[in-house]
């Protein structure tokens, strides 16, 4: 009988050799690489033969791992929660270098529009479209927070992607921000309007804050104005943000309609310990 050393160093390559590697894709929550455990199961193997020669063939691979897994079948979801955690952390620390490298990207670039308290001591971020069903839905939590949060910096980013309809609407969106009237009040009337959104039923809202209509039409092609968007599409391919509404808080990338009470933790955490993930909650 092979020694339990030995067992352990070739259990990886039996795993994918007998059709567990499949396994361990499937039941992984964040997805597995098949390509990395390839890459494991060889470096794996190589080191078992390297320490037993003599004990490790190609045939006897399949047959040991099977008997091994047999008798201790919690190795299997050992071996796959300890894959996840290294995955993870590594996807977390290639996003928070991300983010950091992208700073003036996300928070000050042309078309970067603040709603709240300019010097909050935490600043929330969104990319939305206006034709979004999502970002409709999430926008009450987003005026809650506001609301209720004195020290809170939301900082709105249009990132349309879901129709012509959404690059005109924002194109309007993006003279509205720079004509210096209430932009969230413009914002709020968008995602409460009913119907899809286009130029032209922006256009009508922007005159309910005094704007002349005729006058943002011949600023559309300004190239401020098509800046602005490509900051967006631009952070968007740096930081993988492939849907809206997508929120950025500290070193974290947020895809989706998380949720009120979602955001208002990592709020929370970030002014208790720097983070949006405290050790302790």
């Amino acid at each position: 009988m092979a020694s339990t050393s030995l067992i352990l160093g070739v259990l990886v390559a039996g795993v994918v050799a007998g059709g567990f590697g499949g396994y361990l894709v499937s039941r992984s929550p964040i997805g597995l690489d098949e390509q990395r455990i390839e890459k494991l199961v060889s470096e794996a193997l190589t080191k078992a033969a390297a320490a037993s020669p003599d004990s490790v063939s190609k045939e006897s691979v399949g047959p040991l791992a099977e008997e091994y897994l047999l008798a201790n079948p919690r190795v299997l979801e050992r071996v796959s929660t300890a894959l996840n955690t290294e995955i993870e952390a590594e996807r977390t620390a290639t996003m928070k270098l991300a983010v950091e490298e992208n700073r003036d990207l996300i928070y000050t670039a042309e078309g970067a529009v603040v709603v709240g308290n300019p010097n909050g001591d935490v600043t929330l971020v969104e990319m939305y479209d206006y034709n979004c069903g999502y970002c409709r839905s999430t926008m009450p939590d987003l005026v809650a927070l506001v609301n209720e949060d004195p020290k809170l910096k939301l900082v709105l980013r249009q990132f349309p992607i879901l129709s012509q309809g959404s690059v005109d609407a924002a194109k309007v969106g993006v003279l509205v921000a720079k004509a210096g009237v209430d932009y969230w009040a413009f914002h709020k009337a968008m995602f409460t309007s009913r119907g899809q959104i286009d130029g032209e039923s922006a256009l009508r809202q922007a005159t309910t804050l005094g704007l002349d209509p005729e006058s943002l039409r011949t600023k559309l092609a300004d190239p401020e104005v098509g800046t602005a968007l490509d900051n967006s599409y631009e952070l968007a391919q740096k930081l993988q943000i492939t849907g809206t509404p997508t929120f950025i808080i500290g070193d974290e990338v947020i895809p989706g309609a998380v949720g009120i009470e979602a955001l208002r933790t990592k709020i929370a955490n970030l002014r208790k310990c720097g983070s949006t993930r405290c050790p302790d909650s």
